[in-house]
């Protein structure tokens, strides 16, 4: 089934309209390439609160997002959400199409997450603080959708 984000324990979650949609396409575009890592995100955004872009509280997760969270391993590390053709983990961008990616969208601050890895183990995270970057989350128009997944 959906190995990478089969959750028991699910904490609420917010995402704005237009990341909303954007991350539809994106998880529709993906799904004949990544098709558990599509699922796992298009369950994340069928059981998100959508609201209006401008009522997402600055301490969610959302695409942009400087995120600093904490394993149930000790190990903490700050990362900032982005679009897969944007991911560079030795800059620390993550993308939304992985495990953890998908796991911190729509979180915000003090939330803690449980998660299944690409290893199958069950994992937890907790948001410790969220930092908004405008220019990461600004705009992905329709004709990129395609060249999200390079």
């Amino acid at each position: 089934m959906k190995k990478h984000i089969q959750n028991s324990q699910k904490s609420s979650i917010v995402i704005g309209e237009t990341d909303h949609q954007r991350l539809n396409k994106l998880a529709l575009a993906a799904a004949d390439r990544l098709p558990e890592v599509s699922d796992g995100l298009l369950i994340e955004l069928e059981r998100a609160l959508v609201v209006a872009d401008t009522s997402v509280p600055g301490n969610v997760v959302r695409m942009g997002s400087m995120v600093e969270y904490e394993t149930d391993t000790g190990d903490g590390r700050t990362v900032t959400l982005v679009f897969p053709k944007d991911a560079n983990i030795s800059e620390g961008k993550i993308s939304v199409l992985t495990p953890i990616g998908t796991a911190l969208l729509g979180l915000s601050a003090g939330q803690t997450m449980d998660w299944s890895g690409r290893d199958d183990r069950r994992h937890k995270l907790t948001v410790l603080a969220v930092t908004q970057h405008q220019a990461e989350s600004e705009g992905l128009r329709s004709s990129e959708t395609s060249s999200l997944l390079a």
